[in-house]
């Protein structure tokens, strides 16, 4: 699969993504990369994807702490992102706004990194 994440803001750091099933969303998941950050896109690969449904992530780790650092309140400081655009607003998103199902064959998904 195919995680192609836009809207980089620099080529600083890195870019985390996350390939996630139900039970792993919004935790760390099995499948995930990190990457050196190109400013505008990046894209990451990740091989052997078993068929069924997952949401992905991805966050800038601009730091390279390995983590989403956070402020006071607990927005994200960094950039992050999920298929399906589904992070609105400055809620968490819903496992059923990032879903998607994966088959057999090879699949491209694209979404933005947002800052707050």
């Amino acid at each position: 699969m195919t995680i192609v994440v836009t809207n980089v803001a620099s080529a600083e750091g890195k870019i985390h993504v996350a390939l996630c099933r139900q039970a792993e969303f919004l935790k760390p998941c099995r499948l995930s990369v990190e990457l050196h950050a190109k400013a505008g896109t990046t894209t990451a690969t990740i091989l052997a994807v078993p068929p069924g449904q997952y949401a992905a992530y991805a966050y800038h780790d601009r730091n390279s702490n390995g983590r989403v650092d956070r402020n006071l309140i607990g927005l994200p400081t960094e950039d992050v992102g999920f298929s399906n655009g589904a992070l609105k607003g400055l809620r968490k998103p819903e496992w059923r706004a990032a879903a998607f199902e994966h088959g057999f064959r090879a699949q491209t998904v694209t979404f933005a990194l947002r800052h707050f």
